[in-house]
């Protein structure tokens, strides 16, 4: 009876739909939470997985109204401890790819998902916005975070500097979006209703997305007037002529 129950565990997890958050957290639970998240930072074929959308939800799915939203419920501990382990360590495995293979990793498989021209627009990012920074602002940019890791390794950025910025970002992304779902979670469930929470995923994604964008759109904005200021020539005003210009400019007697 027990084999039954795990057969048909089995195939429900197999029918599951990969896109779908809210599926596959009833489906997998933790394991299918960390699972997505080491593949969308770790693994470039994992980059249309929906590691925002998921995050959100799981957040959701461990609060008091899980039940009513969800259909389970979560542990938050281990979220907030597995989730950005998980991030970190899918994140250090796509630079470790990056700084083994080389850019081969891209040029072998040349198709319209990858393509040699990430790793140059990856590296004009890094010259803009400094390794450091480009590690953690790429966590809140979905697909950027999950070529940005292997390109890291193309460009020889130090696994140990790597390690310490990835930590950084992960925690800041992983658990920031867990706890943008668990907190209001009881507000959403008593304004909108626990049935319309799937159309209110996107937008609030697509909010944290765009919060996450303002330091880059300021930094743009910062370079954009330095550029336009060391443009204007500067104006210059006559100066006085000297007593020696003066004596040079009298007629001689």
């Amino acid at each position: 009876m027990h084999a039954l129950r795990h057969v048909q565990a089995a195939v429900d997890g197999l029918a599951t739909n990969v896109l779908n958050p809210k599926s596959l957290i009833q489906s997998f639970g933790l394991l299918g939470v960390f699972a997505i998240v080491f593949a969308e930072t770790g693994l470039m074929v994992g980059f249309f997985l929906p590691g925002d959308s998921l995050l959100f939800l799981a957040g959701i799915a461990a609060s008091p109204v899980a039940s009513d939203i969800v259909g389970v419920r979560l542990s938050l501990p281990a979220l907030l401890v597995g989730a950005p382990i998980c991030a970190v360590a899918g994140a250090q495995f796509g630079h470790f790819l990056g700084a083994r293979y080389g850019r081969r990793l891209f040029s072998r498989t040349d198709s319209r998902l990858f393509k040699a021209v990430y790793v140059e627009r990856a590296e004009q990012y890094f010259t803009r916005y400094g390794q450091a920074r480009s590690v953690v602002l790429a966590r809140f940019i979905p697909v950027v975070r999950t070529f940005l890791n292997p390109v890291a390794g193309i460009l020889r950025m130090p696994a140990g500097r790597f390690l310490l910025w990835n930590i950084v970002g992960g925690v800041v992304w992983s658990d920031g979006v867990l706890l943008a779902g668990y907190l209001p979670a009881r507000k959403l469930r008593d304004s909108i209703g626990a049935t319309n929470i799937d159309k209110y995923l996107l937008p609030a994604v697509a909010v944290i997305v765009l919060v996450s964008l303002t330091p880059i759109a300021i930094e743009l904005l910062r370079n954009r007037r330095a550029r336009h200021t060391s443009a204007v020539p500067p104006v210059r005003h006559p100066q006085p002529p000297t007593s020696e210009q003066l004596d040079e400019e009298r007629p001689a007697r």
